[in-house]
Parts: C-alpha cells; structure tokens; sequence
C-alpha cells in the first residue's frame, strides 16, 4: 500500500489505493471480485497496482463487487492541500536562539511562509554542557512539555519541578527558564503562540 504522508498522487494511484483499500476492508479476494464482477483477476490487479486505465463502465462494476460507492470514489481526490507541513523524526531546521552559547540546541519544527507567524514550535535539547539560563523573554503565550530527563523551571518567581510527561503553559513576556539542569539529556517541547501578542 503507498506511503500516503507526504505523497501526492495521480488519478490511476488516487483510485487504486481507494478500491484496494476497499475490498480489503470488506475481506474480499480477488477471486471473490472477479465472481462477483465478473472482471478477470489480471485487470482487478493491474487497476489495484495503477497499472492501466480503465474505463468508468469497468470502475463502476468494481465498484459494486467491493460496496464501494463510485461517487465516493473520487470525493477525495480534488480536496485541497490545506498547505500542512510534515516534518520527519530528526529533520527540524536547527535555529538559533538566546539559549544557543548557553548550549542549548533548537530545531524549529515548522515555518510559517506568510507575512504573520501565529505560532513557532522548538524541540529544544540540554545536555551536560548546558548551562542555566533563567532569563528568557518574549511575546506571546508558551507551552512546554517534557520529553526525557528532569529540571527545574522558572516562570518569574515561581519554580516548578518538572520530568517527562509534565507541562507547563505561561504568559512569555515574564522571565523564564531552566533554573537547574536536574537529570541530563533533557529535550522538551516548546510551543510560542503569538495570536494573542500585539
């Protein structure tokens, strides 16, 4: 079956993985479709593999054999792209930050192309060369979470003991940041929302 993540298909692969889908779900061989729709099994393969063409005649009795309506099988295909951004495991753009000669190292996992960021999500990483640094501030609402490892954090004159799976969400134009480095590496999410800043 295509890896549908960051692909964009062609009308012959749209419909080949739809009908595939499809008859699978229903637990249908190919055997039981080519009885049913009486379509050989060579052609059924070739259109579930994106091998030819077929004709809407053709289509339409596939269609029937799996309970897949033929009208269903296109309302997808002219959805728009909606402009999401897939980031792979590893590959955010690593950036520079106020943390950076502190050690600690940023990788932005998106961007936003228009004149407006509404939003700037960090996975941002501490290791034993890291050194505290408490005085962060900037506009915007900020999220974090806990990935791995242990620290104390500050938010102006509040510490939080934190470790992997809490979180914490704060007004940015208050100073804040890593008051101590308690268990090491440590990589946590950080999320700057920016819709509520002037």
């Amino acid at each position: 079956m295509p890896d549908i993540t960051d692909k964009q298909f062609g009308l012959d692969e749209f419909i080949a993985m739809k009908v595939k889908k499809a008859r699978i779900d229903e637990g249908l061989k190919i055997a039981d479709v080519t009885r049913i729709s009486r379509i050989s099994q060579g052609m059924i393969s070739k259109i579930e593999n994106a091998q030819v063409s077929t004709s809407l005649e053709t289509l339409n009795r596939l269609c029937s054999a799996i309970g897949l309506p033929i009208s269903n099988l296109f309302s997808d295909f002219e959805r728009p792209d909606g402009g999401a951004q897939f980031t792979r495991a590893g590959e955010g753009l690593e950036v520079v930050r106020r943390g950076t000669d502190k050690g600690h190292t940023y990788h932005l996992l998106t961007y936003h192309r228009g004149s407006k960021k509404a939003f700037e999500p960090f996975l941002v990483t501490m290791d034993d060369l890291s050194e505290v640094f408490p005085t962060f501030s900037h506009p915007g609402e900020e999220f974090i979470y806990v990935l791995e490892g242990k620290l104390s954090y500050r938010h102006g004159n509040h510490i939080y003991e934190m470790a992997a799976g809490d979180s914490l969400t704060f007004d940015g134009e208050i100073p804040h940041g890593p008051e101590t480095l308690v268990e090491v590496p440590i990589k946590l999410l950080s999320m700057i929302n920016y819709s509520g800043a002037g």
